[in-house]
């Protein structure tokens, strides 16, 4: 027969070792939203032929030690969207944007935004961060400076 204290520690052991589990399977997805990505000359590379499905992708870039996110997608119209993981109004709270189908929704407010209208004229309030970037045939770029500037967001 197994002492009761023994009974205990064993019971207490499993539930230890649960939460460690269950932390580290969080941590573990937080981290893996996003692909790190460094700059080259001045700009950030990223391949189009990475958005063929439609999917948002998550990048991170790191300027003296501050992560600076960023999304990139491939709208429904065909064309290629970029912006900040970060909006003016909710920025504080660091939650960013999910997606669900053609819309990215904000995690803080739960507002949700068409793709299709990402981009200069969909600024403030909890629209995400305008992001400049360039297509030039299969890659796009954005600059050090834009990611930068962007900074205040994280």
């Amino acid at each position: 027969m197994v002492p009761n204290c023994m009974k205990k520690v064993v019971r207490a052991g499993i539930v230890v070792v649960a939460l460690i589990i269950s932390t580290a399977t969080v941590f573990a997805f937080t981290l893996g939203k996003y692909e790190k990505v460094k700059e080259n000359n001045g700009v950030v590379t990223l391949p189009t032929a990475n958005l063929g499905n439609g999917k948002v992708r998550f990048y991170k870039y790191v300027d003296g030690g501050k992560e600076i996110a960023f999304l990139v997608v491939k709208a429904p119209d065909g064309s290629i969207r970029t912006a900040f993981d970060a909006c003016d109004s909710c920025y504080r709270e660091k939650k960013g944007y999910e997606q669900q189908g053609d819309k990215l929704n904000c995690k803080n407010c739960n507002q949700k935004f068409v793709i299709n209208r990402l981009g200069p004229n969909a600024t403030g309030g909890c629209n995400p961060g305008y992001l400049p970037h360039k297509v030039t045939g299969s890659s796009i770029t954005i600059s050090a400076a834009d990611l930068k500037g962007g900074a205040r967001y994280f």
